[in-house]
C-alpha cells in the first residue's frame, strides 16, 4: 500500500505533519519481512487476488464488502476464495466480496450495533481507531461518513487483510497502519473521535492508555472505549493471576463504576456507560475462516459463567466520555 498520499496530506496539517515525519520508519519496522517471516506468503495471496471490478460497495452493512452485476464464474470464485484464505486466520468482520462471505471469528457487527446509537455523527469527522484489528469497524465508521479513518495495529496479517479489502474497496480516506498507540506522537490533539476497543485490558497501564487515548483527542472530541468489566462497585478490578479466558496478557479488569472513576480522574468529563453484557458464544466463535479455538474453549465447560481458570466469564461494557 503506497503512503504517500496521506504522508503528503497530513504534511499540511498543523497537528498530524509530526506523525507524518515518522511515519516511513514506523511502516518499515512494522512490515519488515526480516521481523515477520510471514509476510511474502500473504503477500503471494494479495497477488493471487483476481482483477475484479465492483459495482456497488457496502459499507454500512453488516458484511463489509462489494458485489457485482453479473455473477462471478465458479473459476473466479473459487480463486478469490483460495486468496483470501491464504490471509486465515480472519478474526473481526464479517466481509463479503463478491459473492464470498467470509465468515469471521467475530461478529464485530454486533459490537457495532450496540454503539452506533452513542456516538456523535461522523460525517466528516476525522477518526481513530485503536487496536483496529483488520478494520471491520473502521469500515464501518468510513459508512457512517466519517471524513478519514486511521486504523493503528501492530499485526501485519491485519494489515494484509485490510489491504486485500482495499483492493476491490478503494478509498482514499480509509488507512491502517502498523503501529500501536506507543508510536503515535504525543499530544497529537487531531482527531474528532477516538475508538479503543478490546485493549484496555490488555495494558499494565491502563491510566497511560487512557491518557494516551485523551491526548489524540481534540478538546471535546469523543471517546469511544469498549473493555473487559467485572460487576462491582466502585473501586472493585480484578487483577488475573496468569491467564484469563486463556489470554496471557490480561491486566486489569475493573467494575464499571471504577473505570468511570479512571475517566474522571484523567480528566475526561461526561463519561457513561452505554452498554454491557456478556459475550456469547454466538458472537465469538470457530469458523472455516478461524479454525483455531475460540470463546467456547475458553469457559468452564462446566459452568459457562466462568472462564477456564475460573473467573467471571466475558462481561464487556461500552463507554463514551469527552476530552477536557
Amino acid at each position: 500500500m503506497d503512503y504517500e498520499t496521506l504522508i503528503a496530506r497530513w504534511q499540511t496539517h498543523e497537528q498530524l505533519c509530526r506523525w507524518a515525519e515518522t511515519l516511513p520508519d514506523r511502516l518499515a519496522q512494522g512490515m519488515s519481512v526480516k521481523r515477520y517471516g510471514d509476510i511474502p506468503r500473504w503477500q503471494a495471496a494479495l497477488d493471487a487476488l483476481p482483477d475484479l471490478t465492483p459495482d456497488h460497495l457496502h459499507l454500512d452493512t453488516a458484511r463489509v464488502g462489494c458485489s457485482i452485476d453479473e455473477p462471478l464464474t465458479p473459476t473466479q470464485q473459487q480463486s478469490l476464495r483460495d486468496a483470501l484464505m491464504g490471509l486465515h486466520p480472519w478474526r473481526k468482520g464479517p466481509f463479503e466480496l463478491f459473492g464470498v462471505h467470509i465468515d469471521t471469528e467475530w461478529r464485530s457487527d454486533w459490537k457495532w450495533d450496540r454503539l452506533a446509537l452513542h456516538l456523535d455523527a461522523l460525517d466528516g469527522r476525522r477518526v481513530l481507531d485503536v487496536g483496529c484489528g483488520s478494520g471491520y469497524h473502521c469500515w464501518r465508521m468510513l459508512g457512517a461518513g466519517a471524513g478519514e479513518v486511521i486504523g493503528i495495529d501492530p499485526t501485519p496479517l491485519f494489515v494484509m487483510q485490510f489491504l486485500a479489502l482495499q483492493r476491490y474497496l478503494n478509498r482514499d480516506n480509509i488507512w491502517l497502519i502498523p503501529a500501536g498507540i506507543e508510536h503515535v506522537p504525543e499530544k497529537l490533539k487531531a482527531f474528532d473521535t477516538v475508538f479503543s476497543m478490546g485493549v484496555l485490558y490488555h495494558r499494565r497501564s491502563p491510566f497511560d492508555h487512557l491518557l494516551e487515548l485523551r491526548d489524540c483527542l481534540r478538546s471535546d472530541g469523543q471517546l469511544v472505549l469498549e473493555t473487559l468489566v467485572i460487576e462491582g462497585g466502585l473501586g472493585q478490578t480484578l487483577v488475573p493471576e496468569g491467564r484469563y479466558a486463556r489470554m496471557g496478557n490480561v491486566w486489569f479488569l475493573p467494575s464499571c463504576d471504577t473505570l468511570l472513576g479512571w475517566l474522571a480522574k484523567v480528566g475526561y468529563r461526561d463519561a457513561k456507560v452505554v452498554d454491557v453484557g456478556t459475550t456469547t458464544v454466538d458472537e465469538q466463535r470457530s469458523t472455516e475462516w478461524m479454525t483455531f479455538h475460540s470463546l467456547a474453549n475458553f469457559l468452564d465447560p462446566q459452568d459457562s459463567s466462568k472462564s477456564i481458570e475460573g473467573y467471571p466469564a466475558p462481561r464487556r461494557a461500552v463507554i463514551t466520555a469527552y476530552a477536557p
